[in-house]
């Protein structure tokens, strides 16, 4: 082709736009449709940007399929982690759609604005930059994949831990109208309607509508709510022009997702310490009084993906979006009728994000890619911290606005020395830019303005802080395969993940020592104070995958040893300021974790045309293996300096093992299929913070799921009845802690009489949350 014709097609690609859910490369008719299938090495994902067979990539990739995951009963993203290694997805405690996502050891808990998430959320490619309404409920997918390990050279921003793609379907090039209902326990009814039709030959459009509800599964007994409730409406819609043949393929979707649930309200593992308010007997019920403001969650985007295939060899691919979340969120810590330490917030996100990519293949010896990007993004919080039971009643008031600014080049090559050897490099720089305005006020008598409250200021802010930080830092990447045959994969990689640094948006300026001892607090102390540096991972990998016993079997192992350097850990306790209790942010840049594990996942068909001819037995599991540990845990105790307690600390959010099997039963009735699957997840103990808290640690448990679908002759209808938590296993997810511990040793310390002592607020905050109990629902689905 002439420099003309690249000429064209590229400017077709710009004229129509460059800016949301963006265009994924994705293949529907070669994707096995069955659930048994799905987990073979014959799937084709795009791990690594570009359509690949599982088998053949380089990289702990664990794909489900949308048929999956529909067979399976799966409700929300956070459901796929019973069945990945060594990953945890979890609601964020005391929220019904913030993600909390943790990947060998490397994840973020702390929504607030001045700390971001260690695993990249990815939808249709476009990089979630906050976990607010990042727990996506699943409908219209086409798969979802998890890639392990740092993934900084394909994957943009902080993907150090890993990162998770949420796919959607593309749209179909004929007339397609499809009905989804669901209806349960606990008054669970969801309904999704999703249409599409071409307009032409190059002109497609659809989109999905979703309402998703469920009663709660306890009640708050002060305001008489539902507790554990949802009520969501949500819609995505899409314009595809080209593709299907056609060299250019440009894709402009939005979505929209409106989570207006109620508070979702912790239960107390201790009593009252004033008022005596005893524990609850069902975990589910609460008795929090905030209700001001009504939790209301909103979510909308928009983007254009386009691609243009320039040459035989070479494809241009823009990926360009805009995406904004509001959540107003009142988060009751002491889980009581009355104001301890009640906390009412507003989180307001907005982000525009560019990336382009140039992509080469010769459809030899060399593969790869180069490309730009670029993400703008505001996050803006305030929240009160009420503890009216202090001397006259304090408010502690927080307003953090902090803006980003990443840019970024990257490029990965794999080279094929022969048709068994290849070595693939690649390399990313970052250039990211942290600006914050930090604001802490203290108010008597009552909340802050921003929440209606009526409080008197009391004396001068405790923070109003301006600064600003850069952070730069060059990622590579390697990986070496060998594959004596095609159906096996043995490999090992080097990569290097990233996370810039910031400033604490709960840090108190005041209490910022005087660091040149001129008697003196400077700007740049304060700035010192309240900030922290990067993190860094230097991951290694070997692994094999392999198709065995022609197509019988499929096999993933990876082991892997990461030194993880300059930990963010920000946590929360109560502290003193001018001689009046109160509520204060710490920040922690652990010095050293060492990480060592082992992932194995499998795929075996054990029997076919076992009963009657077409029918099959599959077993499918995962094991994961992980050796997380402190080497180094520099923390700050008052009246002893810097103490190493790295002995005393444990990596949060990370079992030491987890595993998965599914047995499985496909069997043809009349024209239609039968499908029976029953998978057993367990995760061993689970800490939730660092410092270890046997309140609410989890120690190991096991789930038990099952699912029973017909489907109709050629996909007209089904109709499936599934279990979840089936043995009603009753477990925590997360929780609150303001209890006095040990500085050093994390032991809860107890009074002179045996009572533990609360550090914040009156009455002691031991709060926890629960995963869900048995659910029980019946789905059915019609297409024309």
């Amino acid at each position: 082709m002439g420099i003309g014709g690249w000429a064209s097609r590229l400017a077709l690609v710009t004229s129509l736009g460059v800016a949301a859910p963006a265009f994924a490369q994705q293949q529907q008719a070669d994707t096995p449709s069955t659930a048994e299938e799905v987990s073979t090495g014959e799937i084709v994902v795009t791990a690594r940007r570009r359509e690949e067979r599982l088998v053949d990539v380089p990289i702990a990739v664990t794909s489900f399929s949308g048929d999956q995951l529909a067979k399976s009963g799966a409700l929300d993203i956070t459901d796929i982690a019973q069945s990945t290694p060594n990953v945890t997805l979890e609601v964020s405690r005391g929220t019904n759609s913030t993600l909390s996502a943790f990947i060998r050891g490397i994840g973020q808990q702390d929504p607030v604005s001045g700390f971001e998430q260690g695993v990249g959320i990815y939808l249709d490619d476009v990089y979630l930059n906050r976990p607010q309404a990042a727990v996506l409920d699943i409908y219209d997918v086409e798969r979802i994949e998890v890639l392990r390990g740092p993934q900084g050279t394909l994957y943009g921003r902080n993907t150090i831990g890993g990162a998770v793609k949420y796919v959607t379907r593309e749209l179909p090039d004929h007339f397609s109208l499809k009905l989804r209902g669901t209806y349960g326990t606990y008054d669970q009814a969801d309904g999704v309607l999703t249409v599409s039709a071409p307009i032409s030959d190059l002109l497609r459009v659809g989109g999905s509508v979703a309402r998703l509800s469920r009663g709660g599964f306890g009640k708050n007994l002060t305001t008489g709510e539902d507790n554990y409730n949802k009520d969501i409406w949500a819609g995505r819609g899409t314009v595809e022009i080209g593709g299907k043949g056609q060299p250019v393929l440009i894709r402009i979707s939005g979505d929209y997702t409106r989570d207006k649930s109620n508070t979702r309200g912790g239960h107390r593992l201790i009593p009252g310490m004033v008022s005596g308010t005893p524990v609850l007997d069902d975990v589910f019920d609460s008795q929090g009084g905030l209700i001001d403001p009504r939790q209301d969650v909103k979510a909308y985007g928009f983007a254009i993906n386009a691609s243009a295939e320039l040459t035989d060899a070479l494809t241009f691919r823009s990926i360009s979006a805009w995406r904004k979340d509001k959540s107003a969120s009142p988060i009751d810590f002491d889980a009581l009728p009355a104001v301890d330490v009640d906390v009412p917030a507003f989180y307001n996100n907005e982000q525009v994000s560019q990336e382009f990519q140039l992509l080469y293949d010769n459809g030899s010896w060399l593969q790869g890619m180069i490309g730009a990007y670029y993400l703008g993004a505001k996050a803006d919080t305030a929240f009160d911290v009420r503890l009216f039971t202090a001397v006259n009643g304090l408010t502690a008031f927080t307003q953090a606005d902090v803006d980003t600014s990443t840019w970024a080049i990257f490029g990965d090559f794999t080279f094929d020395f022969t048709d068994q050897l290849s070595l693939a490099v690649g390399g990313r720089y970052t250039w990211d830019e942290r600006k914050a305005q930090i604001l802490r006020q203290n108010y008597l008598g009552g909340g802050s303005p921003v929440f209606g409250g009526q409080g008197v200021p009391s004396g001068a802010p405790s923070t109003d802080f301006s600064g600003k930080a850069v952070f730069k830092k060059f990622t590579p990447r390697a990986s070496l395969s060998f594959k004596p045959t095609p159906d096996h994969n043995l490999y090992a990689s080097f990569s290097q993940g990233f996370k810039g640094g910031g400033f604490d948006p709960r840090g108190v300026g005041v209490n910022a020592p005087d660091l040149n001892g001129d008697g003196i607090r400077e700007d740049s102390e304060v700035a010192d104070y309240l900030s922290f540096d990067p993190e860094t991972v230097d991951s290694y990998e070997i692994g094999y995958k392999g198709n065995l016993f022609d197509g019988g079997l499929y096999v993933a192992l990876a082991a892997f040893h990461m030194d993880y350097k300059d930990v963010q850990i920000p946590g929360s306790s109560g502290c003193t300021i001018a001689g009046v209790p109160s509520f204060c942010g710490v920040i922690t840049n652990a010095g050293k974790v060492k990480i060592d594990g082992v992932e194995f996942e499998a795929n075996a068909r054990l029997a076919q045309n076992l009963a009657i001819s077409g029918d099959r037995v599959n077993l499918s599991g995962s094991l994961g293996y992980i050796h997380a540990r402190y080497k180094e845990y520099i923390t700050q105790i008052p009246g002893q300096g810097p103490v190493d307690v790295a002995d005393f600390r444990k990596v949060q959010n990370t079992p030491k093992w987890n595993g998965s099997a599914t047995l499985s039963y496909n069997t043809p009735v009349g024209e239609g299929d039968v499908s029976f699957n029953t998978t057993l997840s367990y995760r061993s103990k689970t800490y939730q913070f660092e410092v270890p808290n046997p309140y609410i640690d989890q120690k190991a448990y096991a789930l038990l799921d099952a699912s029973l679908v017909y489907t109709a002759p050629g996909g007209r209808w089904s109709l499936g009845v599934h279990g979840k938590n089936i043995l009603d296993k009753e477990y925590k997810t997360s929780g609150y802690t303001f209890i006095g511990a040990d500085p050093v040793t994390g032991t809860i310390l107890r009074s002179p009489s045996g009572g533990l002592i609360p550090t914040l607020g009156k009455e002691g905050t031991l709060t926890a949350f629960y995963g869900n109990p048995r659910q029980v629902f019946v789905t059915g689905t019609l297409e024309f």
